[in-house]
């Protein structure tokens, strides 16, 4: 493991360079690099399952800091956009949640402080290398990483039973048992495909081997046509145009409704998702199980869908006790128990040694008593190290999300909606005054 996270060393290498032009306008704040030494009060926004759970259990047991806490919706749902609002506004909060492959546009848009006078190495040397590397940029650190973000399989084992299917290993039995399920109930679907939602696509190209953004020296290499990318466009297009799939915005109404009643019998998602299952259908509880994701070659691969980590904005004048609180929720005990004990958080923590706490908080009896924690350990150990993310994760992912939602047979293809993020990308990346090859 430790050679095949070096390779993502490289790669993170390579997008600091390119990101050295742009981490020059990150905020620095006046804050010193002491800890606070008198009560203070910070703001949080985030929306991860568990966060009002961590918020009450730190300010209970904190005096000299205390935590306002609001929640707004995921990232892009509308959560990035009134971030960015608040700081350009000059009125955001101290503290926000931002996902990995967000990370690096809010980094290059001067939204961010450096905190690497108060997250130090020591502070890094308990989170895995990989998640630190995500929150490295520019030879700087804007980020305390919470969770790694595997992906899984989540399926129903009773209508699997039913259905006489086996938990598919590869994506051409994932096709089959498709097949299987439609000709069984022809209302049901193996799962879902998210037109709303771009990265769980992209974590499906992460597993196969692309590489959608590499830096190298001071130019962004942009390729979204690689045969991995091609591969994963053709498969997910060909079980579009079979109708072997549903198609629903993630985690909408519809969705939940088909998993209730029993027509969605398989989630493709990611170690979180065990928390939103259990929080949704609470009434399917010992009806669910966890599998690996299916791969290619029937050998253990897997992308990160999402990931936490935590940054303090550009304007914030308590980086210190910022910092503190978001160490507190990814390094402690006490922050990791809270979240997870609140039944609606599956989180696999960024510091492994944390894990084995993980899983004793997480009631696992909605999956039968299954060690999922286990599997996402397995997981994250075969995570593609050579993905990295560019710093227009937004402009991509509007214009992917935009084109996905219009995919119809006859009409836009999951192909073109690509080649509009590629598009956008390479527009983007230029008008900003970078070299782009692509």
């Amino acid at each position: 493991m430790t050679r095949t996270w070096s390779r993502t060393s490289r790669v993170i290498a390579g997008t600091a360079t390119a990101l050295a032009v742009l981490t020059a306008c990150g905020g620095g704040g006046d804050d010193t690099a002491s800890k606070p030494n008198g009560p203070v009060t910070i703001t949080f926004w985030g929306w991860a399952k568990g966060s009002k759970d961590v918020v009450d259990a730190f300010n209970a047991s904190h005096t000299d800091i205390q935590v306002k806490f609001e929640e707004i919706p995921s990232g892009t749902a509308g959560g990035y956009a009134k971030i960015s609002n608040a700081v350009k506004a000059g009125n955001a909060p101290d503290l926000v949640s931002i996902e990995y492959s967000s990370l690096p546009e809010f980094v290059s848009s001067g939204a961010l402080q450096d905190i690497g006078d108060q997250f130090t190495e020591a502070d890094r040397a308990k989170l895995l290398p990989q998640s630190v590397e995500l929150t490295t940029l520019g030879g700087k650190s804007w980020a305390v990483p919470f969770d790694a973000a595997p992906q899984a399989f989540f399926y129903r084992k009773d209508l699997f039973a039913e259905y006489k299917l086996q938990v598919p290993t590869t994506w051409d039995a994932f096709k089959k048992a498709a097949e299987q399920v439609k000709k069984a109930d022809a209302k049901a679907r193996i799962a879902t495909f998210f037109p709303d939602d771009p990265t769980t696509f992209e974590a499906m190209a992460w597993q196969a081997g692309a590489q959608w953004f590499k830096a190298e020296n001071d130019t962004w290499k942009i390729d979204t046509t690689d045969p991995a990318t091609t591969k994963v466009t053709t498969y997910w297009q060909g079980l579009l145009d079979a109708d072997l799939v549903h198609k629903d915005a993630s985690f909408s109404p519809e969705w939940v409704g088909s998993l209730k009643n029993g027509t969605t019998i398989g989630y493709l998602g990611a170690s979180w998702g065990a928390g939103v299952l259990k929080g949704n259908v609470p009434e399917l509880s010992g009806k669910w199980a966890v599998a690996p994701i299916p791969t290619w070659d029937g050998k253990p691969a897997s992308g990160m869908l999402g990931g936490t980590s935590f940054a303090v904005t550009k304007d914030s004048r308590q980086k210190a006790a910022a910092v503190t609180f978001a160490e507190w929720m990814s390094t402690t005990e006490e922050g990791v128990k809270a979240r997870i004990a609140s039944g609606t958080s599956s989180a696999f923590p960024a510091a492994a040694a944390l894990r084995p706490v993980a899983k004793k908080a997480f009631d696992a009896g909605y999956y039968g008593g299954q060690d999922i924690y286990a599997l996402f350990e397995s997981a994250g150990a075969s995570i593609n190290p050579n993905w990295s993310w560019g710093p227009t994760t937004g402009t991509t992912n509007t214009a992917i999300k935009d084109r996905f939602g219009k995919i119809a047979q006859g009409g836009p293809s999951i192909a073109d909606a690509v080649k509009a993020g590629h598009d956008a990308t390479v527009a983007e990346l230029t008008k900003r005054g970078l070299k782009v090859e692509g």
